[in-house]
Formats: structure tokens, C-alpha cells, sequence
């Protein structure tokens, strides 16, 4: 494991380049949000997303979110009505994830079979650019069901690792995972405050 420190108000493009790599490669990656570090791995790579489920010690049954690096991007793995981008547009980048109809593209692994699919845009440049090439999954970096801690140094002790790189950016000011809207119906339904 390879832990490559940096700071949020700038981005290292060697930093993304070589996280870029470890994700493409089938490598997990611990990254900052704008709400709380994140569990990524390439989306279209059956063997990382299940890695992810193994690390938290989630159940496969539970599916991950997905984190696009930009707004138009969510229309490569979700069905989007004018509707839903007027929501959309009005709360991302943000510290939401909307539960959408999925795009055929999306792995089952990722949506544990499900037709829905969570996507992500966070106010967080560092997670944006690693979702530049591929969408990545966007998980809590936490054990199932345990406290979501604030630091990597924390986390990974929760872990007991299994991370194959870690952007450390220091402490996030927050332990509160995204706000979950459900767009799949006539009317928005928070899923999770």
C-alpha cells in the first residue's frame, strides 16, 4: 500500500495520474470526497468492485454508488428526464447521491442486480479527476455498520488495510456520508438524510 499525501484546494496531476493507473490496473484506492473518504474501483472491473464489498465487509446484496466526474457524465451510466437534470443541476456538484434508473453499461456487480444505480458528483476536485476516464464506485471507506472516521490513518486501522493506494489530504471535516435522494419516482424521496 501506497500512501501519497497532498491537499484539497490543489491538484497533483501525478498524484491522479498514479491513482488513475492503480484503478485501472484493479487496484483500490482510498480518496477524499466533500463529505467523507471514499472507497474506489474501477466500475467495469468485476474483480476490484468485489474487493470493495470485501474490504467494508459489506454485503453483496447492498449496492455501491457510482462517481462520475462531471454532470454531463451521470448520462453515461443513468436514464436522466428534464426533471431529474433540473434537480440534478441545482445540487451538483454537492454532497448528494441520486438513486437513478441505470444504464445497461453498469456492471451488476456494482448494483447487486438492481435496476437502480446511486451516482455522485462531489464538490471534491481530487474525486472528480480520478473519474475522469472511468466512472469508480463511491463507498464510505468504513467496515459495515461501524463509526465513519475522519482520517486515513483511522480508517485504515478500521480496514486492517486492503487499500492498495490512499490520497491523504489530512482530516475531513466531516463523518457524514452524502445525502440520498431517490429520483425514480413522480416525487424526489430522501433515502438517508
Amino acid at each position: 500500500m501506497k500512501v501519497l499525501k497532498t491537499r484539497t484546494d490543489e491538484i497533483d496531476e501525478k498524484i491522479i495520474a498514479e491513482a488513475i493507473d492503480v484503478l485501472a490496473g484493479g487496484g483500490v484506492v482510498l480518496y477524499p470526497t466533500d463529505t467523507v473518504y471514499g472507497l474506489g474501483a474501477n466500475i467495469f472491473d468485476n474483480k476490484a468492485v468485489k474487493r470493495v464489498f470485501e474490504i467494508k465487509n459489506r454485503s453483496l446484496l447492498k449496492p455501491l454508488s457510482i462517481l462520475v466526474s462531471d454532470i454531463e457524465a451521470i448520462g453515461l451510466v443513468a436514464k436522466l428526464s428534464i426533471s431529474q437534470k433540473q434537480i440534478i443541476k441545482s445540487h451538483l456538484p454537492g454532497p448528494y447521491t441520486f438513486i437513478l434508473d441505470k444504464r445497461k453499461i453498469v456492471p451488476r456487480a456494482v448494483t447487486s442486480g438492481s435496476r437502480y444505480v446511486g451516482v455522485r458528483v462531489p464538490d471534491n476536485r481530487i474525486a472528480c479527476r480520478l473519474a475522469s476516464i472511468f466512472p469508480i464506485t463511491t463507498t464510505s471507506a468504513n467496515l459495515s455498520d461501524e463509526e465513519v472516521l475522519s482520517t486515513p490513518e483511522e480508517i485504515l486501522n478500521q480496514l486492517g488495510c486492503g487499500v492498495d493506494l490512499v490520497i491523504d489530504v489530512g482530516e475531513l471535516n466531516s463523518n457524514h456520508p452524502s445525502k440520498i435522494i431517490d429520483l425514480t419516482s413522480r416525487n424526489p424521496k430522501i433515502i438517508r438524510k
